[in-house]
């Protein structure tokens, strides 16, 4: 069977990723360090995908395992070197953690060894159950995170624990494709390994190799304007729906929406990204604004039950200079175009003080000894005195009378 190794075996990973290699004839090899969850789907070896809608609907996942990379990490090795996909759903910033043992794994394929310690020792002197002819065939590498350049930031880190030997014989060998996914996937109630996800899904890879067929899977030539348009629609508007919902008092993603005039400020902060979008790719305007209200209308699904707090967590990473908020703001005031409501979205991202979020937690410490600015320049990577800085200010300074 065609073998898919995936790195976390969250909810994304199950409810996404590693469904669609299932369905597509694939062994799924989870790797995390939830032992729970890796014990589960080696004792289970499937679970059911149940879709959040009025209709009752499930997908069946069969042919999936897990290996805890803390514990067995000539298991992973083993699995890298047998697998056509190696993908990852973990978070950007876990990418450097994995890197190395990933590392591992591809100079043990390219070199037909399984990698343990220091050297390398036959595969054969091993106890796994490893095709060694495996080496000779293409790995195809991709990250599946929130990140533009996700692959690309992975790659950087995978070659930096690779051997010159190594690298010059990954042509042909190893390819990196970056990708954009989009799927809403709430925190999931229990320790069932099912999980419950939206209807709606898109899988994005950039390529122009002809590649394995995997079910989902849409290819195109340049990604730019597909991981945009996503990553500045969807996670931008999901992300300030949630500060604004905090802000509010409500507690889920949907009751947050039944205000009207929260709405229409989501709206509104969409179409200065979608301005930027549109002059930036040449989109159809109109197309656009229909994306944007086809998101507004997924993200009031009531039976995903998805929490502000889960949705605005990890603040610091969210107010990024090349994430969801701060980058189409500044790529809205570099091309002239109006940029107040993300500025607004911005504010509120720095007003999230939710005490049980580590990374709230610590924004709120710089806010308390510098001032929002101290934010904006240390986690944004903005100037003190531009335009974008001052404007976030000013309307943080008005929310928070």
């Amino acid at each position: 069977m065609k073998q898919a190794i995936h790195f976390g075996a969250g909810n994304i990973g199950r409810g996404f990723i590693g469904a669609l290699f299932s369905e597509s004839g694939y062994h799924v090899s989870f790797v995390d360090v939830a032992e729970q969850v890796i014990d589960g789907l080696n004792e289970q070896g499937q679970y059911r995908v149940n879709m959040a809608q009025e209709r009752e609907e499930s997908v069946l996942v069969e042919n999936v395992s897990g290996i805890n990379n803390m514990k067995d990490e000539d298991a992973v090795i083993a699995k890298i070197m047998e697998a056509t996909y190696l993908t990852t759903a973990i978070g950007p910033n876990i990418l450097p953690r994995i890197a190395p043992l990933i590392a591992r794994g591809i100079e043990a394929r390219v070199k037909g060894n399984l990698a343990t310690g220091p050297d390398l020792v036959p595969a054969s002197d091993l106890d796994v159950a490893t095709d060694m002819s495996a080496g000779s065939e293409k790995l195809y590498i991709i990250a599946c995170e929130n990140q533009i350049g996700a692959t690309d930031i992975l790659k950087g880190h995978i070659l930096s624990h690779l051997s010159d030997e190594a690298k010059a014989d990954l042509a042909g060998k190893v390819y990196f494709f970056n990708s954009a996914v989009d799927r809403i996937v709430p925190i999931q109630e229990g320790h069932s390994l099912d999980v419950l996800v939206e209807p709606y899904y898109e899988w994005v890879v950039e390529t122009t190799e002809d590649i394995p067929h995997v079910s989902g899977m849409t290819i195109v030539d340049d990604l730019a304007p597909f991981i945009e348009r996503k990553l500045f629609t969807v996670n931008t508007g999901h992300a300030v729906i949630a500060y604004y919902g905090y802000l509010a008092g409500k507690t889920t993603i949907d009751e947050t929406l039944d205000d009207p005039k929260i709405e229409q400020e989501v709206r509104e902060t969409l179409k200065e990204t979608g301005a930027y979008l549109v002059k930036q790719y040449g989109l159809d305007e109109n197309e656009h604004l229909a994306y944007i209200d086809k998101n507004i209308e997924r993200f009031k699904n009531s039976y995903l039950n998805d929490g502000v707090t889960r949705v605005g967590r990890a603040p610091i990473r969210k107010l990024g200079p090349e994430d969801r908020l701060v980058r189409p703001a500044v790529q809205a005031q570099k091309a002239g175009l109006a940029y107040s409501h993300l500025a607004k979205a911005i504010a509120a991202a720095l007003l999230f003080d939710y005490a049980e979020d580590e990374e709230a937690v610590k924004i709120q410490e710089m806010i308390a000894q510098g001032g929002p600015e101290r934010v904006l320049t240390e986690v944004s990577g903005l100037e003190a005195d531009s335009e974008l800085a001052k404007e976030v200010v000013r309307q943080y300074g008005a929310m928070k009378k």
